[in-house]
Parts: structure tokens; C-alpha cells; sequence
């Protein structure tokens, strides 16, 4: 059977594609602008502390300077300043990563793009070096902005653009193909496979019926046996009975004569 086209159905998967084409053209823009602001804030040339700069390829070398040289407020300033640089990353790159391993990749992307701005600095822009803290501080606000909100919101975007997940509330039920009557075989298999338990039955029956008559013919044995006896007995004791009575008559026939 052949689906006629749903105008429904038609209707949500529009709907789908233009919500998925507006979110993404949106989010584009979004690291467009994050990448010129990103460009404006790392890759202008600062000559006057160019003689107080110099590269750190030791993790944690820069941090435990702004603990120790820097006021409170300035530390914030240069590790938040690096947080924040990360964040857009972590609310913009899980729209154009996979859903398997997303945070991994974010991460992993994050760490790659802002390794690279930072080899930037150090080798063209004057007055800049290489600093592999503010990569891990960049890297751990593209985290925060995952967590706290990247992951919800691209959560929710696949769930409802995908072909593939659960239908909205317009989708219909599929049709259920109607059952189709059995034909002369499977009619023939079914009435074998009812009739062979009363088969079964039968000769469950018969073997009982036979047993039958041997069990009576053995419990009439015994019977037989004490009706023998029991005769036997009877029969005695009426011979005994009889020879005691021709005796008593010949007793009296010898008195009679003696007389």
C-alpha cells in the first residue's frame, strides 16, 4: 500500500528545516562576531609591554604570578578576561558538533583554536607571547558556558529538528496493515496442530483401559484363591458331618439286633 503525502506532516518537517536554517544562520553569525572581537582583543600590538612579556610554556607559571604580583581586582581582570574568551565557545560550537562526544570535541576545538591564536601572538603581534595558562583558561570557560547553558539549548535544538528523534504532535500514527486471512496450508498446519493433543489424549486413554483389566484380574486372584480354600473346608467338614450320621444309624441297627 502506497502513503498518501501528508499535508501535516509536510508542514512540521518545513517547519523543522526553517527553524534548523534560522538557529544555524544566527549561531554563524554569532562566531563571526566572536572572532573579530576575539582578533581585537588578542591580536592588537601592545608596544609598551613588550620589555615585561615574555612566552610561558609552563602550566601554571602565569597564574601563580597574578596571585602573587597582581592586586585582587587586576588577577580578575586577566583570568576572568580569559573565561570569558572561552565561553561563546562552549554556547556556539555543540550546534556544529556531533551529538556523540560533544563536550569532548568542544573542548578539544576550543583548546585547538585558542592554541593557535596564542602562536599567533607569540610569532607576529608585537608586544604579545605565547601563554599556554590562558589557553587552559580559555579552555575551562568554553566548559562553563557548555555546562551551565550550551548544553541545554543544543539539547533541546536536536531534539526538535531531528528527523529521527520522537514525532511532534502533528506527526500521525502509522497505519496498520490489515490482517490477512490464512491460506489452505497454514488452515491444514493449524488443524494438525489441534489434533494432535486429543491423538495424544486417545492413546493416554487406551493405555489406561488396558491396564484396567489386569489390575482387576490380579485383585480377583487372591479371591479366587480364598473361594478355593473356603470350599475346601466346607466340603470337609459336610463328610465328617455325613460318616457321623451312617454311624449312629448302624449303632442302632446292632442294638436292635442283639435284642
Amino acid at each position: 500500500m502506497t502513503a498518501e503525502a501528508n499535508p501535516r506532516t509536510d508542514r512540521g518537517t518545513w517547519v523543522r528545516v526553517l527553524v534548523r536554517g534560522a538557529v544555524l544562520t544566527v549561531v554563524l553569525l554569532g562566531l563571526v562576531a566572536f572572532s573579530v572581537l576575539l582578533a581585537k582583543v588578542t591580536l592588537t600590538p601592545s608596544p609598551a609591554s613588550e620589555d615585561l612579556v615574555t612566552a610561558n610554556l609552563r602550566p601554571g607559571r602565569s597564574l601563580r604570578q597574578y596571585a602573587e604580583d597582581y592586586t585582587f581586582l587586576a588577577a580578575c581582570k586577566q583570568a576572568g578576561g580569559n573565561l570569558l574568551l572561552g565561553v561563546p565557545f562552549g554556547l556556539l560550537l555543540p550546534f556544529f558538533v556531533p551529538r556523540r562526544l560533544r563536550m569532548i570535541r568542544t573542548t578539544l576545538l576550543t583548546a585547538v583554536a585558542m592554541a593557535v591564536v596564542e602562536l599567533i601572538q607569540g610569532a607576529l603581534v608585537e608586544g604579545r607571547a605565547f601563554d599556554v595558562d590562558d589557553v587552559i583558561l580559555n579552555t575551562a570557560g568554553a566548559l562553563l558556558g557548555y555546562f551551565v547553558l550550551g548544553r541545554r539549548i543544543s539539547h533541546r535544538y536536536y531534539t526538535y529538528t531531528d528527523d529521527s528523534g520522537s514525532p511532534g504532535p502533528s506527526a500521525e500514527k502509522p497505519e496498520v496493515e490489515p490482517k490477512r486471512a490464512p491460506g489452505p496450508a497454514a488452515r491444514a498446519k493449524a488443524a494438525r496442530t489441534k489434533t494432535a493433543p486429543t491423538k495424544a489424549a486417545r492413546t493416554k486413554t487406551g493405555q489406561r483401559d488396558r491396564s484396567k483389566p489386569a489390575a482387576t484380574a490380579t485383585a480377583t486372584a487372591p479371591a479366587k484363591k480364598r473361594g478355593a480354600r473356603t470350599g475346601q473346608t466346607d466340603g470337609t467338614a459336610s463328610g465328617g458331618r455325613r460318616a457321623t450320621g451312617s454311624g449312629a444309624v448302624r449303632s442302632l441297627l446292632d442294638r436292635l439286633r442283639g435284642r
